[in-house]
């Protein structure tokens, strides 16, 4: 991944956990990951995290001052994409009952292949 890993066990304090990464790149998210999916992402995850399990939700949101989406690989392999979910142009995701294991996350730009920076933030109790 190219901001790196992280590995969060339910409960994780402090929540959300917030991290700033540049987001984009030049590979078509529907072209790549499916006819769902959209924006343009890197090739590479933006961020990789080990997430271990417990009975609450886990929401992951981006924050950033462009229009971004967000494209996730769950554990399990399947792919889960949004556009416009979280607050005004912003993308979340929500896992009612999330897996524990191996998230593979890409923030994207839906416009265009440029790099801007956005703040992903995993929690088990809210969205952004």
């Amino acid at each position: 991944p190219s901001s790196g890993d992280v590995s969060l066990s339910a409960g994780f304090t402090p929540d959300p956990y917030r991290l700033r990464l540049a987001t984009g790149g030049s590979i078509d998210a529907s072209q790549s990951r499916g006819a769902e999916c959209s924006g343009f992402i890197a090739d590479a995850p933006d961020l990789a995290l080990f997430y271990n399990a417990g009975a609450s939700p886990l929401i992951i949101s981006v924050d950033a001052a462009v229009d971004t989406t967000l494209v996730i690989q769950a554990p399990d392999g399947g792919w889960h994409c949004d556009d416009d979910s979280g607050e005004g142009l912003n993308p979340s995701i929500r896992f009612t009952g999330p897996q524990s294991g191996l998230y593979d996350i890409w923030i994207g730009t839906y416009a265009d292949a440029s790099r801007e920076e956005a703040t992903v933030s995993i929690s088990e109790l809210f969205s952004e």
